[in-house]
């Protein structure tokens, strides 16, 4: 693959609403025949780099490269010569020239910008602390699957806006869906990614600080940890949006079936109650299961060029 004909998936900024229905139609068509997409990695190997620790991310492309015939090659960046001051680019250039692929989980978003741009194999962006365009795509092929992936959607996002709140943001906003986002001020959305959502024509974010005005008549309520990978422990930021809990109360007066989604890990008892999060309304554990078929269908998409 030439560096010219390359896909890389750093955000879903640079995927139109064209190209983000057809993954998710991918996604679906993997999900009900996964033996068509059985031998569309074959001869592939992917690395997997790693800065922060991963659960679903790691396993999901672990398994789904493995089913689609490739072979995934896990690396800690802590054991690589970047540990000692090897440049990113450096080794954007090296991954280069013995991978297919590679999919980072790091700090930085520059970094996965860095090997975009210095590598000439294609670079998936497996979570930044800006965004987490792999766990979105999947929420939006479970929202699909749900039957609620219209305009007429009302979705809130809860708590801490963090890199998966941002990824929801751009994405929803892709697809002319409106998003409501509650936060205390100064956990709320920067400014940086409000002016891109500006931006897009169509878009419809709002942020409303008072999490119970956020949630009424929703059909979806999200919400993440409050405390993200890296961040230190916070007893302030902890007491700020204590009142973001979704709870039974908070819940009350979303729609009377309201759907939960949560992106895991859940810290029970703070983002979200343990009643909640395993109750008959959330949908979190099939959020997890789609990670599988959405990154197959992301991979099927990079390396088969059907668009």
């Amino acid at each position: 693959m030439s560096k010219k004909n390359k896909k890389d998936f750093l955000t879903l900024k640079d995927y139109d609403s064209k190209t983000i229905d057809y993954l998710l139609d991918i996604a679906g068509d993997v999900k009900s025949d996964p033996s068509k997409y059985s031998k569309v990695l074959e001869g592939k190997n992917i690395a997997l780099l790693f800065d922060k620790h991963s659960t679903r991310t790691r396993l999901s492309f672990e398994a789904g490269i493995s089913q689609m015939g490739g072979n995934a090659i896990y690396l800690d960046a802590k054991n690589l010569q970047l540990s000692r001051g090897e440049t990113y680019a450096d080794t954007a250039k090296i991954f280069s020239g013995y991978l297919d692929a590679v999919v980072i989980r790091t700090f930085n978003h520059s970094t996965v910008e860095i090997f975009a741009e210095e590598g000439s194999i294609p670079v998936i962006n497996g979570l930044t602390d800006a965004y987490h365009p792999c766990q979105v795509l999947s929420d939006l092929f479970t929202i699909k699957e749900a039957g609620l992936l219209s305009p007429e959607l009302k979705i809130t996002y809860v708590g801490d806006s963090n890199n998966v709140a941002n990824s929801l943001m751009v994405g929803l906003s892709k697809l002319g869906i409106g998003l409501t986002v509650s936060s205390p001020p100064e956990y709320g959305p920067g400014q940086t990614i409000m002016k891109y959502i500006e931006s897009i024509n169509g878009s419809d974010v709002s942020i409303v600080t008072d999490p119970v005005k956020a949630v009424e008549d929703a059909d979806i309520v999200y919400t993440d940890v409050w405390i993200s990978m890296g961040d230190a422990e916070s007893d302030k930021k902890i007491k700020k949006l204590s009142s973001y809990q979704v709870s039974r109360k908070l819940l009350s007066h979303a729609a009377e079936d309201a759907i939960v989604m949560h992106c895991l890990p859940a810290h029970r008892g703070e983002e979200i109650t343990a009643e909640i999060l395993g109750g008959p309304n959330s949908i979190v554990l099939k959020q997890a299961e789609n990670r599988l078929y959405a990154q197959k269908a992301l991979l099927a998409y990079i390396f088969r060029s059907i668009l």
